[in-house]
């Protein structure tokens, strides 16, 4: 129920969703680029009830803070403490190494402005805790979600960023002056 109910609302505002999002995989490190906008949440939030997929979420720490934390941790939230020395991927990795199922999405951009890089840390992360990496754009010039194929982080770490960039080339984010690669 909750599954259309997400569906409707999704449609209502003109969204898509494209491609299939892997359930069957049991370690899954979810991509998302861009992410330039406050309301790219509730679009991930509706996308992951819609596919009725067990996705957990990283976020900043203040955000599980009084008085909405318990939102987010209800929600599927993880709080992460962005200061380097906590040791964030190798926490993540043995995370996935404990659990029989994992599946988390992240942005790498890291934050809503404007970067110029990815940070790396998903990359280490899914080659750590042997999760297939899935990429998947919220293109709000289009308003699709599209997933794309799961692979795994190979040795080439170089050819993979070619990669995921290739496949966020030309996408859009609800305020496109602040994304990544979005230039065709």
């Amino acid at each position: 129920m909750l599954s259309k109910l997400s569906t409707f609302l999704l449609r209502l505002w003109g969204w898509t969703i494209k491609g299939r999002y892997p359930t069957e995989l049991p370690k899954v490190m979810l991509v998302v680029i861009p992410h330039t906008s406050n309301w790219d949440f509730p679009v991930g939030i509706l996308t992951r009830s819609a596919i009725r997929a067990d996705i957990k979420f990283i976020g900043k720490d203040s955000l599980f803070r009084p008085p909405f934390g318990w939102l987010f941790k209800w929600l599927g939230g993880y709080p992460v403490n962005r200061d380097k020395s906590s040791n964030f991927v190798q926490t993540m990795v043995d995370i996935y190494n404990k659990e029989p199922y994992f599946h988390t999405v992240i942005s790498p951009e890291g934050t809503r402005s404007r970067v110029d890089k990815l940070k790396t840390g998903f990359y280490y992360i899914a080659k750590g805790g042997h999760a297939a990496i899935v990429l998947c754009k919220f293109d709000w010039g289009h308003r699709e979600v599209v997933f794309g194929e799961p692979f795994y982080p190979t040795d080439d770490k170089e050819a993979d960023f070619r990669r995921i960039d290739e496949y966020f080339k030309g996408v859009q984010g609800r305020n496109p002056e602040k994304g990544y690669l979005y230039k065709s």
